[in-house]
């Protein structure tokens, strides 16, 4: 695939990822979130020609475009061979990105949005409240925005209510930010009996994969957040990472620290070249396991209610972030 194809299939993703016409100015906003630094002249020159192609429409010249059913089918079509890895760089790029720092509670951080409808939400608190209090996710606080307003540079869809939660990738990119070279390696499903994590049931390689592995668990209904809730046993998300042995005692400090910022996570810490349950690290490194930030998110399709989930959704500020309590206040 050539720069120029990889270049219009990457407008045309954003373009379905909104759910109004976008001008070339935030097309290049949510590329930048991608990673790709593309001038608008250039998108703009690029639209025209996806334009001919009838894979994009004009609406008018300031709203923008948006994609046709034709572009979303050629999004379907795209080689899934390209795709490999995207993931992984998405992961990186966000990590790098984000510009919250462990001296002080602020900045942008990772986040995952998931899409419910209105009436939900109350219910939808309630059964989030019940995983943050046994502190099975990075964060406690969430961010809730209604239909028409922005959250991670997304315009939230008619009919729904968007509740962005801090994604695990957050904690890779504090590290990194700190000097602290992470590998993200793997997602997976990770075993907890009486409320100790016992061993990995499932693992998927972000290298490898086109898909966010947390998300497409939940959406296979393999997770028991719930039960892990309820009961201390059960299966929840979560993140292996790999760090050098060398920056063990930094990390254990920064662990410290970022848990009095209200930012949390981090499950267990390895031993220098040693398997941690059962996943073989890197010489020279260690170990280091993270709750998926889609824990909570979890406990609602396990729930029974509908909802749609885009992880890895871009960088929100994280003083926009509220406690459940707030929230709930608020809709009283």
């Amino acid at each position: 695939m050539s720069k120029k194809e990889k270049t219009q299939l990457a407008i045309l993703k954003t373009l379905s990822e909104s759910s109004e016409p976008r001008g070339a100015a935030r097309i290049r906003m949510a590329l930048l979130a991608e990673g790709l630094d593309v001038q608008p002249r250039t998108i703009r020159f690029h639209l025209l020609q996806l334009d001919r192609q009838g894979l994009t429409q004009i609406i008018t010249r300031r709203a923008g475009r948006t994609i046709t059913r034709q572009g979303r089918e050629e999004i379907s079509r795209a080689n899934v061979i390209e795709k490999v890895g995207v993931i992984s760089s998405r992961v990186d790029n966000l990590a790098y990105q984000m510009s919250f720092r462990q001296l002080r509670p602020e900045g942008s951080v990772v986040v995952n949005v998931s899409l419910i409808y209105p009436e939900h939400l109350n219910r939808a608190l309630n059964e989030m409240k019940l995983v943050f209090r046994q502190n099975l996710a990075i964060s406690s606080r969430i961010v809730v925005a209604n239909a028409g307003e922005l959250i991670a540079q997304t315009v939230v869809p008619e009919n729904y209510v968007a509740i962005g939660t801090v994604c695990s990738i957050t904690v890779s990119g504090i590290l990194m930010h700190e000097g602290i070279p992470v590998r993200s390696r793997f997602g997976g499903l990770l075993e907890v009996r009486n409320r100790i994590p016992i061993r990995f049931v499932e693992l998927i390689e972000y290298q490898g994969s086109t898909l966010d592995p947390l998300e497409v668990f939940i959406q296979a209904n393999m997770t028991k957040v719930r039960d892990v809730v309820l009961t201390g046993t059960g299966i929840l998300c979560a993140g292996f990472r790999e760090v050098p042995s060398v920056a063990l005692e930094n990390v254990q400090q920064l662990e410290r620290k970022l848990r009095s910022l209200g930012l949390g996570g981090i499950v267990e810490l390895g031993k220098p070249n040693q398997p941690l349950l059962g996943v073989p690290v890197s010489e020279g490194h260690v170990g280091m396991i993270v709750y998926g930030g889609l824990n909570p998110i979890a406990a609602l399709q396990e729930s029974g209610i509908p909802v749609k989930i885009k992880s890895l959704a871009g960088l929100e500020d994280f003083t926009a972030f509220r406690t459940v309590e707030e929230h709930q206040r608020r809709l009283r």
